[in-house]
């Protein structure tokens, strides 16, 4: 759905995003983390075709950027970080306006209208000016008002930012039911966690992009697997007994627990249990090491500012 080949922009001489290469999958959610500066939202505006780039290319849903970006406008959908309404117009008004403005045909605004209020539960309040919502209630009306011309492709710039955790759960909620309706969606987001629970992919950017992948091949690449196994009491033949099996690359104490790196926990488990029980080992439970998006994200940066980039 996107592909970009050396895609640079800069103010002034200074890169803003600097040779950025990847591919958005079609029915994707692909999520951009980085530090604030890492050029995220330049990267939304340029493939918005709201800036041009100063080098490099891209094409959006078929249409290359820079040649065909009235088509590209047609095609996406963007939410800023900021809603922008038109506070004192009724809720519905603020949608038959932009709805006009994407030239989605007269006769279909209505329904459109409807249909994307009665989806995010607005409709009741749709003669109500739009300053008087809530922020959540604002944010979930500019998602509708990007998705009235049905776009293939929606930018979703900081949607949860400045929300208290409820409002912020009701439009997670409502990015994970466009997800499973097959939604193109591009999610700039500083929330990590969100990141983790809605992304298929992401690329961590700092003016260049580090890294690109799904979420759990990340925390693989960086840590490898481990499992945390608690004893009773460990002694030295239980530790003789993990070491002696093929599959275990390393093995740590950390009081009564061991620390076992191992490829494949599904298929090795109950084969290091075993060992553990023969070897007299009195096994409490077993639970597998996990790592936040948040501390792969701070892994990488740290790697990537260690290395002098």
């Amino acid at each position: 759905m996107i592909q970009t080949q050396g895609l640079t922009r800069r103010f002034d001489g200074r890169p803003a995003v600097e040779d950025l290469s990847l591919e958005v999958h079609e029915g994707e959610v692909f999520g951009l983390l980085g530090p604030n500066g890492a050029g995220k939202t330049t990267t939304v505006r340029m493939l918005t075709a709201l800036l041009a780039p100063t080098s490099g290319s891209a094409v959006v849903a078929g249409f290359r950027l820079g040649k065909e970006d009235m088509e590209i406008r047609r095609r996406v959908g963007l939410l800023t970080e900021a809603p922008g309404l038109y506070e004192r117009l009724p809720v519905q008004y603020n949608l038959e306006v932009f709805a006009r403005l994407y030239e989605v045909p007269e006769r279909e605004i209505p329904g459109r209208v409807e249909h994307y209020l009665r989806m995010l539960d607005l409709w009741e309040r749709r003669r109500d000016p739009a300053g008087t919502l809530s922020k959540g209630m604002k944010q979930k009306l500019a998602i509708a008002r990007a998705l009235l011309h049905e776009p293939r492709v929606l930018f979703l710039d900081e949607p949860t930012a400045s929300l208290d955790p409820e409002a912020s759960r009701m439009v997670r909620d409502f990015i994970a039911d466009l997800k499973k309706e097959g939604r193109t969606i591009v999610l700039c987001t500083h929330n990590l966690d969100e990141a983790d629970r809605l992304c298929d992919r992401i690329a961590v950017l700092k003016q260049r992009l580090i890294r690109v992948d799904t979420p759990e091949n990340l925390r693989r690449a960086l840590y490898g697997r481990a499992v945390w196994v608690q004893l009773r009491e460990v002694r030295p033949e239980h530790l003789r007994a993990v070491r002696a099996l093929p599959f275990v690359q390393e093995v740590a104490e950390q009081g009564r627990e061991l620390r076992v790196h191992l490829d494949d926990p599904e298929g090795m488990n109950p084969l290091l249990v075993r060992a553990l029980v023969e070897a007299g080992a009195e096994v409490q439970f077993v639970r597998e090491e996990e790592h936040t998006l948040e501390q792969v994200y701070l892994d990488l940066v740290r790697e990537e500012k260690e290395a002098g980039r």
